[in-house]
Formats: C-alpha cells, sequence, structure tokens
C-alpha cells in the first residue's frame, strides 16, 4: 500500500463536480488510522514532487509540515498527520518548514477539478475577495450565509475563509519576499495585510522567521524597481511537469488583438484591469517549470489579484501528469498526448471580454476576427483596454460590422453585463453560469462550452460539434457525429478539455 503506484490514486478527483461534502470525500485531516493514510504517506516517502501543493504532511513531533517531497528524512507514521491545507496546518499549531518551503509550489488541482462550494470559495479567496470585501462579501458571492460557508470549509478543509485568507497572504508573502526588491512595508499590503504588525506576527507565526529574515535566505534574483504609485514588479509562478508552455504562448499569440496584446511563442504583454487599477503585464517562460511575470500596477493590493489570474491564464495548477496519464490510456489520443506533454488549457484575464471575443469572432476567421476587436478595442477602448460591457452597450452599435442579428446580440449581452442582469464571476457554479449564458441571444451550447472552458477553466468540456475536433477526430479513427464522439469519449472524463486541445493541435499540426 506505501508504494507510490498506489498514491497515485491521490491525483483523481476527488468528487464530481457540483457535489458537496460526502462519505467518499477525502478529509481535511488523515491520520495514520484513516485507509487513506498509507497512501499519502507513500508519496511522502518518496519524495514525490507530483503530489506538492495537494496536500502537506504535518510531523508532530516537530511541529512543522512540509511538501510530500521535501528531501528530509521521512517522518515515522505516527508522527505524520496529513492536512489537505496549510491553513489546516496552522490551525493545527504548525509551522512551515524552513527547507523545502511548502508554499512555494503550485496550487491545488482540486479547486480546477471541483466545483462545489469549498472549491468556488477557494478560487475567490486567491483572488483576494476576503481582503476587498470581508467574508460576508465571500459568502454573498457564493449565495451563502457565513456561518454556513465557515462550517463546511472547517468540514472540507480544515480551516475557515479567515484562516484559509491569512495562510494565502502569508504564501504570496513569502513569494514576494524571496523574488521582488519592494519595501517590507509594501509587501505587507501587496499580500492584502491591514496592517505591518499583522504582517509581522504571521509571517513570524507562519514561517518562524521575520520578513527580513525570509528575504535575506531568498536572495532575490531580480530586485524589483520601486518609485511612485506604480512598483514595478517580478515573479516567478511555478507550474507542475510536464508544462506546455510554449503551447500557451503560440495559442495566446494566435489570437492576440492587434493594439490589445503583444505576443508571439516565448512572450505575452498586455494592460488588464484589476479590482483597485490597470496593470501592464509581460509574461516570459522560466527555465524551471513555470512562468516569469513582470508587472506594473496601480495599486499594490492588485498583485495577489493578478497572480491568481495569470495562474489561471496559463493553468499552472493543472495536474498534468495525471491528466496524460487518463488521456493516454486511451489508444487514439495516446500518439497526440506522447506528442505534447502537459498540455494546458489557455484561459483568460477577464471573462466578459472573453465572451465578446468569442460572440464576435466564432463566425468569421482568426484574421477577421482580429481585426474587428481591433477596431473595437481603438474605438471604444481606455488607453490599451479592451471596452467595458457599459461603453460596448453605449456605442458599440456605431462601432460594430455584420449581421444585424449578431450587432444585436452583441448589443443586448452587453446591456445584460453592464446591469448586472448576467453575471460572470468565480462565485457561481460552472453549469449555472453556463444556463445563464444559454438564455441571452445568440448564445449556443458551442459558445456556452468554449467559454467554460476558456474563461471558467472548466476541464471536462469536450467541444463535439466543433468542425475542427469532429475532422481531427475522424483521422484519429473516432466517430465524427457529435453524438457518437460524446459517446465515445465519455471514459475521458474529468479532462475532456484537454483532450479537446489535442484534437485542435493535432489539426494544427496537419496543416502545418
Amino acid at each position: 500500500m506505501a508504494r507510490i503506484s498506489a498514491a497515485r490514486d491521490v491525483r483523481k478527483p476527488l468528487a464530481p463536480p457540483g457535489r458537496t461534502c460526502d462519505a467518499g470525500r477525502v478529509p481535511a485531516v488523515i491520520t495514520h488510522d484513516h485507509p487513506l493514510f498509507a497512501r499519502f504517506y507513500g508519496a511522502l516517502r518518496a519524495h514525490d514532487a507530483r503530489f506538492d501543493g495537494q496536500f502537506v504532511a504535518g510531523v508532530l513531533s516537530t511541529g512543522i509540515y512540509c511538501r510530500p517531497s521535501c528531501p528530509a528524512v521521512t517522518a515515522s507514521e505516527r508522527n505524520v498527520v496529513f492536512y489537505r491545507t496549510s491553513a489546516a496546518a496552522h490551525e493545527a499549531g504548525l509551522r512551515a518548514c524552513k527547507r523545502c518551503l511548502p508554499d512555494a509550489v503550485p496550487g491545488s488541482p482540486d479547486w480546477n477539478v471541483r466545483d462545489d462550494l469549498a472549491a468556488r470559495a477557494m478560487r475567490l479567496i486567491e483572488d483576494g475577495v476576503v481582503e476587498r470585501e470581508g467574508v460576508p462579501g465571500l459568502a454573498a458571492r457564493l449565495g451563502y450565509t457565513p456561518r454556513h460557508l465557515s462550517r463546511v470549509l472547517v468540514a472540507e478543509l480544515g480551516a475557515g475563509p479567515l484562516a484559509l485568507a491569512r495562510a494565502h497572504r502569508a504564501q504570496t508573502a513569502r513569494a514576494l519576499l524571496a523574488s521582488t526588491g519592494l519595501p517590507i512595508v509594501d509587501v505587507a499590503f501587496a499580500a492584502g495585510f491591514a496592517s505591518v504588525r499583522q504582517f509581522n506576527d504571521t509571517i513570524r507565526a507562519v514561517y518562524d522567521r521575520t520578513p527580513s529574515q525570509l528575504r535575506a535566505r531568498a536572495r532575490p534574483e531580480a530586485p524589483s524597481a520601486h518609485g511612485g504609485s506604480a512598483p514595478a514588479l517580478t515573479l516567478r509562478l511555478p507550474a507542475r511537469t510536464p508544462f506546455d508552455a510554449a503551447g500557451v504562448f503560440r495559442f495566446l499569440a494566435d489570437h492576440a488583438v492587434p493594439g490589445l496584446e503583444e505576443g508571439d511563442e516565448g512572450r505575452f504583454a498586455r494592460r488588464v484591469r484589476l479590482p483597485a487599477g490597470v496593470a501592464r503585464v509581460e509574461i516570459l517562460p522560466d527555465m524551471r517549470p513555470g512562468v516569469i511575470v513582470r508587472a506594473r500596477v496601480e495599486a499594490i493590493a492588485d498583485v495577489a489579484p493578478l497572480v491568481a489570474r495569470v495562474r489561471r491564464l496559463f493553468d499552472l495548477d493543472a495536474d498534468s501528469a495525471a491528466i496524460d496519464d487518463a488521456l493516454g490510456a486511451d489508444p487514439a489520443l495516446a500518439p497526440l498526448v506522447r506528442a505534447v506533454p502537459g498540455i494546458r488549457i489557455p484561459g483568460s484575464l477577464d471573462a466578459e471580454e472573453a465572451l465578446f471575443r468569442t460572440l464576435i469572432g466564432q463566425q468569421i476567421s482568426r484574421g477577421a476576427a482580429r481585426t474587428v476587436l481591433a477596431r473595437l478595442t481603438a474605438e471604444l477602448g481606455d488607453d490599451g483596454l479592451f471596452p467595458t460591457a457599459a461603453r460596448i452597450a453605449a456605442d458599440g452599435a456605431a462601432v460594430l460590422r455584420g449581421p444585424a442579428a449578431r450587432i444585436g446580440s452583441v448589443l443586448a449581452i452587453a446591456r445584460a453585463l453592464a446591469d448586472g442582469a448576467v453575471s460572470l464571476g468565480l462565485g457561481a457554479p460552472v453549469e449555472e453560469r453556463r444556463a445563464a449564458l444559454l438564455t441571452l441571444p445568440g448564445v449556443g451550447p458551442w459558445t456556452a462550452d468554449y467559454l467554460a472552458m476558456r474563461a471558467f477553466g472548466a476541464p471536462d468540456v469536450l467541444l463535439a460539434s466543433d468542425l475542427v475536433v469532429r475532422r481531427s477526430a475522424a483521422g484519429l479513427g473516432l466517430p465524427s457525429s457529435p453524438s457518437a464522439l460524446a459517446r465515445r469519449t465519455a471514459a475521458w472524463a474529468p479532462w475532456r478539455s484537454y483532450a479537446t486541445l489535442h484534437l485542435w493541435r493535432a489539426a494544427t499540426a496537419d496543416a502545418g
């Protein structure tokens, strides 16, 4: 049971998306008498980096918690307890290991695969909602009372929303201390702390070091410039291996809108709206698995939301080894998986923008869509930003070109978004957002599914009606009709979005 082959089951989805806590869910705390303990302990004993970010190991005899790949000698089973989150380990009175830095890893893939209340809450916490709106604001976005939300999170993750947000702030602060030259006071507020004293107390409690000691240990390689209200930052965001960074950069470059974005196979740059201001962002591939983010933000509090959105844009937290194992088990897909290991879902930095780009581009060529979107940005955008829904609703009729029905749909959707009749926020389940989209004029299943995959990061979307997907599937000997293809590929769940990307990529390779 302790062999790593047994531990591989840990990487499977914990429950179908949308389900709440049940008897089949991995609990928040796993002790040595739990049936799953041997699997987790096998991963710890093997120092397997594939499990980093998916759980932490608390060592009761030393009072620390580690990532599974920690190089230290593995503690005795009787002294080890596993926690789903670092916040749960903090709540148990443990501190982070100084040797392996258990939070310097990709985030848990569970928040991508799962779409239940706990997963949606974690996505919002990582986006900084607790710092901006408090726990009542977080609960309101999710449609529950703060008491019920806290009860679910403690049961599922071993910590309530405040503790989870505190752990996320500590992780953000450590990353900023390690990779930027920002003054420590600015690091405190960039990470979301309300005061420098709170920041100092939290860092000492979590890491048993002062902020200055953490920075001295890290020796930043590329200190950030600081001047005025727009500090420049350089951050390293890790990804699990394998990581097809080139594929994401290529996809973003192929769909880049002139005047809004710049990109090629090794760079992507643009301006993006964040909760407190606008940021200029440049993203580059890292020699280590992951990306390097160079950004200049107007408000230091926007650093954490920016990091969360870039992680979604490049799908950095995906469990690529598990995805490749599952899809590669099908003989039809195996050659594609071998050719492109670690494929990722190219996401979006703004869901509303992604919706308009999809609506405008879905019935015309990619080049024509880029031209139309470039004109829309130039005439209605604000200083290199994509226009807001309100601006499109007010002035889009004078700029948009094409069939009257399509223009009418775009304007109607812009009004619905501007009025708040439809929301694309992270708080609602993906299926709920998809259903809301389908009520809008001009939005069909393909559009709603494409948005679920690109803007919401849904991992299990097969665009079976997509012409390119069907043509590529037929080339592999798979059914080409949407219904037959959907039935044949049911076994690919819950990773059918990645299969869709493989089929798109295969068609592009054949065309080349």
